[in-house]
């Protein structure tokens, strides 16, 4: 209803009016009075009913006389469903006396239809009077409302000091407990409250009496939390638990049934904590749906808060009567037990002043040392310690009177003998003396140093098997290389002497291919002691094992599944694409031949956040990492099969079947990675190896599109090449396939030769270097000195393996590339190519 009779505002209008013109007349009168009026026109008992329910309108205009209903009804009926809403009745037939008859019912006011001049003041009238009279309602409920909440509060109060003055002479914790949980029993009208103590760690609470309403059964005894819910974990972390309806609570909705049965469906758990944890537990149980106030929750607050500090207050009291009871027999005892324990003690205990002079030491000194009382207490400790350890000792005193603690400090001592013990020292200043505490260490020194030499001697014996193993493995496999290659040479050379050119093709291939072999052995190998040459990027790594994922799978066959789970928001990791996609193919591989007889193969990537300890075992920094684990429900392997199966040329296979150096290639390129990998076995249950690489800051590079076909490029006439290499023979060749490609070169064999060239030769358009030369400079400082001269030189590192110090750990400048040894001769000359053609030409 409005709080004004405002022209401007929305007014609602029910109309009770038989008459179509008369509604109409009607209508535009009150159109002209409210220009924003809402009028809803009736005009049968029904109609009127229907729009009091469901209109809720401001005012009722209503006729007197109606067909089958009279406008006396329609009072009757507004005055029941709608008391507060003015009824004017609007008639040309109604007399003075039913009009005051009228007014003494209920209604407002009446207007006579030939008069609607009084329309307009009749309205404000009753509108403004019945905004009056229900403003004075609304503020009787209100005080009505404050006075019953007040009660309530006075009501509570009483309730605490009746419940204060009660437990002040109780000291059983039990009956504390129990006068509070009668009084909120009593305050708050519910079925059962009680007092219980909490077991955080078990998850339990134990009851030792509660109160109960008749035919209420006590849950005295141990319960379980989880029995009936979860919402012990609100409790532990501090939370107020209330519930009014155990079924709805999505905390207790499966467990409704139980709590239901001790009659609990509403309840209030009140934890009580003593320095942050939880110790106790005041609850209040009803067995129907029940609501519960604030004012209720803080009553049972403060309830709570007496409770908890008067069980404090009598536990505190009764321990300080029995520490006092005791505390004479413990003193005695102490004092006994100090001075038998100074007496015994195989350490060497000594109170010293600040300066180094012992007041008192005990017997340990003459049973270690040799030196009785009166000759230790005679001079400062300084004149017993070896000469090597005095400054150490003068050091640790110094800081001592600094008040600082001295632990674990070692030096050595001289005893009666002449011989010297170590010692192992604690100390500590305290009250202007030196309080110290020193154990003989002399066996243990002696045994630790024993330990270190049969520690070195192992490692020796470690590294030259480890040598061993390396190096037969490199000459079975190089022996293997080198005799087919020498074996296609000798063919080679004599099918020329016959004539019999049309075989010499076929013995290159062959010749070839163990080149290839060869290469990839010592990139493996390179792998392993991380030298190997790496082109590090930002990948996403999901996307690099779906692009293998197709291969992977054909490399599988048929008896084993596949599965790969890539994890959501994966970070980007820098590492060399083609490396981390050979180590994905090796560790599949290995999964595949761990199940003959077929299996599944899982392919997991995820970002993992490496603290300390973590870190510590998996041997790399703390920090975020990108893992990439592949695992398989295969045979397995035993620890000691573990141990070593990193170790390059080792390998369970049979002969022929492996070459023992896949995962020695994957942890070498972990390692130069920044990373690591681990193994995850069990013999019988399958392996899970996982790598570990750094999160990199930056983002995915884009893939880059592929390039026209360099082959078709032709060479650049007049360019000019520098060569610079110390083995004479691999410099002719390089030399030689330059200039036929139509370069003019020019070649030197170490860095001196070289600058010397780049001084006088003219125009050079590009420096081809091996990394590592003689005579005290590398190829990294030729390209930095020629660049020096020649800022648009294009740089090409030729190497063996990855002098990371020298390549800048592959940062290289713009116009800076690297080729790694050994390569097809095609392909220096295609670098060559590409290289040259994006910088200017002569």
């Amino acid at each position: 209803m409005k709080s004004t009779a405002d022209p401007h505002a929305p007014l609602r209008v029910l109309l009770l009016e038989d008459s179509a013109f008369d509604a109409e007349l009607l209508t535009e009168a009150l159109r002209e009075i409210y220009p924003k009026a809402s009028i809803d026109v009736v005009a049968n008992e029904a109609h009127y009913h229907r729009a009091l329910v469901q209109t809720a309108p401001d005012v009722i205009l209503s006729d007197y006389e109606l067909p089958g209903f009279s406008g006396t009804q329609a009072l009757s009926l507004a005055s029941q469903l709608v008391p507060r809403v003015p009824f004017i009745f609007v008639s040309g037939i109604i007399g003075e006396d039913n009009a005051v008859e009228l007014l003494k019912r209920g209604a407002t006011d009446y207007v006579a239809k030939g008069r609607l001049g009084r329309l307009p003041q009749v309205l404000e009238r009753a509108l403004r009077e019945a905004a009056e009279r229900n403003a004075r309602q609304t503020v009787e409920v209100q005080l009505d409302k404050v006075h019953r909440d007040f009660s309530v509060v006075d009501n509570q109060r009483l309730a605490l000091i009746n419940l204060s003055d009660r437990i002040r002479d109780l000291d059983d914790p039990v009956e504390i407990a129990y006068a509070a949980a009668e009084t909120l029993a009593h305050e708050l009208k519910v079925d059962r409250a009680g007092y219980g103590i909490v077991n955080k760690l078990a998850e339990t609470i134990d009851i030792a009496k509660d109160w109960n309403a008749p035919g209420v059964n006590s849950l005295a005894g141990r319960l379980r939390f989880r029995d009936y819910g979860s919402y012990i974990e609100d409790l532990a972390q501090g939370r107020t638990v209330a519930f009014e309806d155990a079924r709805t609570d999505p905390r207790t909705k499966d467990t409704a049934a139980a709590l239901e049965r001790i009659n609990a469906r509403a309840v209030v758990n009140m934890p009580l904590t003593e320095k942050g944890n939880l110790v106790g537990l005041l609850y209040l149980n009803h067995g129907s749906v029940r609501a519960w106030t604030d004012t209720e929750i803080g009553f049972v607050r403060e309830v709570g808060d007496r409770v908890r500090s008067s069980i404090a207050r009598r536990e505190a009291q009764a321990e300080l009567q029995l520490l006092a009871r005791s505390l004479e027999s413990q003193v005695q005892q102490r004092t006994y037990e100090r001075d038998r324990t100074w007496a015994l003690n195989q350490d060497l205990l000594g109170v010293a002043s600040v300066d180094g002079h012992f007041e008192s030491i005990n017997p340990a000194w003459q049973a270690v040392l040799g030196w009785q009382e009166a000759e230790v207490r005679a001079a400062p400790l300084r004149t017993l310690v070896h000469p090597e350890d005095l400054d150490a000792t003068d050091a640790a005193m110094a800081a001592l009177k600094n008040g600082a603690k001295t632990t674990h400090f070692e030096n050595r001592c001289r005893t009666t003998l002449g011989d010297y013990r170590w010692l192992s020292w604690t100390a500590v200043r305290d009250d202007g003396h030196v309080y110290t505490v020193a154990r003989d260490i002399t066996s243990e020194k002696v045994h630790a140093a024993e330990l270190d030499a049969a520690k070195e001697q192992l490692r020796q014996s470690q590294k030259l098997e480890a040598v061993g193993q390396l190096t037969g493995g490199l000459a079975h496999d190089f022996n293997n290389l080198l005799g087919a290659i020498k074996g296609c040479l000798e063919l080679i050379r004599r099918r020329n002497k016959e004539g019999r050119a049309q075989d010499i093709d076929r013995y290159v291939e062959l010749a070839q291919g163990a080149t290839a072999r060869g290469a990839a052995l010592t990139h493996r190998l390179l792998a392993f002691s991380r030298q190997q040459t790496l082109d590090p990027k930002p990948l996403d790594m999901n996307r690099l094992v779906a692009g293998m994922q197709e291969l992977i799978a054909r490399t599988m066959g048929p008896g084993i599944t596949m599965e790969v789970v890539g994890a959501a928001g994966l970070w980007t990791v820098e590492a060399d694409p083609n490396q981390l996609e050979n180590a994905l193919l090796n560790l599949c591989i290995n999964a595949r031949d761990a199940m003959p007889d077929g299996g599944k193969l899982s392919i997991e990537t995820g970002n993992r956040w490496l603290d300390e300890r973590t870190a510590r075992e998996r041997d790399v920094s703390p920090g975020q990492y990108v893992s990439l684990c592949v695992s398989d429900n295969g045979v397995g392997m035993p620890p000691e099969v573990v141990a070593r199966a990193f170790d390059p040329f080792y390998t369970t296979k049979p002969l022929g079947q492996g070459t023992g150096l896949g995962l020695s290639m994957v942890y070498g390129f972990s390692k130069q990675s920044g990373g690591q990998v681990r193994i995850y076995s069990e013999v019988g249950k399958g392996t899970m190896v996982c790598i570990y690489l750094p999160r990199h800051a930056g983002e995915e590079e884009a893939a880059a599109k592929p390039d026209a076909v360099q082959e078709a490029m032709p060479a650049q006439h007049g360019r000019t090449v520098l060569v610079v290499d110390d083995e004479a023979s691999l410099r002719m060749l390089l030399v030689e396939e330059l200039r036929e490609a139509g370069y003019r070169v020019l070649e030197a064999g170490d860095g001196a030769e070289a600058l010397q060239l780049l001084q006088t030769a003219g125009r050079v358009d590009m420096l081809v270097t091996d990394v590592g030369l003689p005579g005290g400079m590398n190829g990294r400082q030729v390209a930095e000195a020629a660049r020096l001269a020649r800022p648009g030189l294009q740089v090409l590192f030729i190497t063996g393996y990855a002098e990371n110090a020298v390549l800048s750990h592959g940062h290289l400048d713009i116009g800076m590339h690297v080729l790694t040894k050994p390569f097809e001769l095609s392909v220096l000359v295609r670098r060559a190519k590409e290289m040259l053609a994006d910088s200017p030409g002569p």
